[in-house]
């Protein structure tokens, strides 16, 4: 069976590099990274950023996956991209936002994100926390108990949508 097979019958999209060593069995680094190139070249594997590609295009996949995938830990989707959606904050989205345990910016396919730092102590707390769409979401009370985390004196549009009380309890259970 050809290593391409091993990935295209895999319904993940994204890999890393060390991701498909470990698919493919290979300790080699330069056959690895040959494999990889000629993938490249033929089109089967498009590379997205230094180390990390996808079998489809990236027009195809949901953006915080590729958010999540690019950063490569745990991670979710929270604050100013949530509270947008929901109502809660008008202004336009600039960025997508994310919460993880590193702080970065970054741009994949013109698509701007950035990332926010919390302490592991508080970010692996899951409460206020669901998966959708195979992606870790805050709901709209998490968002802001995170945003509040990062800026106390951060304003909201429209406070009537949210639960206060959830609010204050998501900030007392985690401690922040």
């Amino acid at each position: 069976m050809y290593r391409i097979d091993t990935l295209l019958k895999l319904k993940e999209k994204l890999f890393h590099t060390n991701d498909m060593a470990l698919l493919w069995g290979i300790n080699n680094k330069n056959t690895l990274y040959t494999t990889i190139k000629r993938y490249v070249q033929k089109g089967i594997l498009i590379p997205i950023h230094k180390g990390f590609y996808s079998t489809i295009s990236l027009d195809q996949i949901d953006p915080f996956k590729l958010a999540v995938g690019y950063l490569h830990r745990f991670a979710y989707v929270s604050c100013e991209t949530v509270l947008i959606r929901e109502g809660i904050i008008f202004q336009k989205e600039n960025y997508l936002t994310l919460i993880s345990s590193v702080s970065k910016k970054f741009t994949i396919s013109n698509r701007p994100y950035l990332v926010r730092q919390l302490k592991d102590s508080y970010l692996y707390y899951d409460r206020g926390i669901d998966r959708i769409d195979g992606v870790l979401t805050a709901n709209v009370e998490r968002s802001v108990a995170d945003l509040l985390y990062f800026n106390s004196n951060y304003y909201f549009d429209n406070e009537k949508k949210i639960d206060w009380k959830e609010v204050r309890e998501i900030r007392k259970v985690i401690s922040y």
